[in-house]
């Protein structure tokens, strides 16, 4: 897998959350992006990002929380009911570069974990993993699977 190692800086964040089966959100996504485009947050600077909040081994899929995300301005205020507002603390993380396809996705959720302990680095339990899908990449057809490192 092709892995890099990151200091991600600490992000404003503006969000939608969807409680149900992962990969059962999509809507979530385009409900984002058309917000953040009519409020002009959407350029090609752009940075989504996806947090799953629950692992499904432990969560029923009913309950698992998964936020569709884009970074702002640390001075943006969120003034609506169906989009809420949050920080993500930055730190270490370990980046890995896959296809933008749910196959690619999938794949990758069950690789990352073991390279991790084959490269020496722990996973840091007390940050969440990004699904991080900056516009230029996503134009590549690339998104990035961000894990919080000790």
């Amino acid at each position: 897998m092709n892995m890099k190692t990151e200091t991600i800086p600490p992000y404003k964040i503006a969000y939608i959350r969807h409680i149900g089966p992962y990969g059962t959100g999509v809507q979530t996504m385009e409900k984002l992006k058309n917000w953040a485009k009519s409020n002009d947050l959407l350029d090609d600077k752009s940075i989504i990002l996806g947090i799953a909040h629950d692992n499904p081994e432990t969560t029923k899929p009913e309950n698992c929380r998964y936020d569709t995300c884009i970074v702002v301005s640390d001075d943006y205020c969120v003034n609506t009911q169906h989009v809420s507002q949050a920080n993500i603390i930055g730190g270490s993380y370990a980046v890995f570069m896959i296809s933008h396809t749910a196959e690619a996705v999938q794949k990758a959720w069950l690789l990352i974990f073991p390279e991790l302990l084959k490269q020496d680095y722990q996973f840091d339990e007390t940050r969440p993993v990004l699904e991080r899908y900056a516009v230029k990449m996503v134009n590549n057809h690339y998104c990035e699977i961000c894990v919080p490192i000790k």
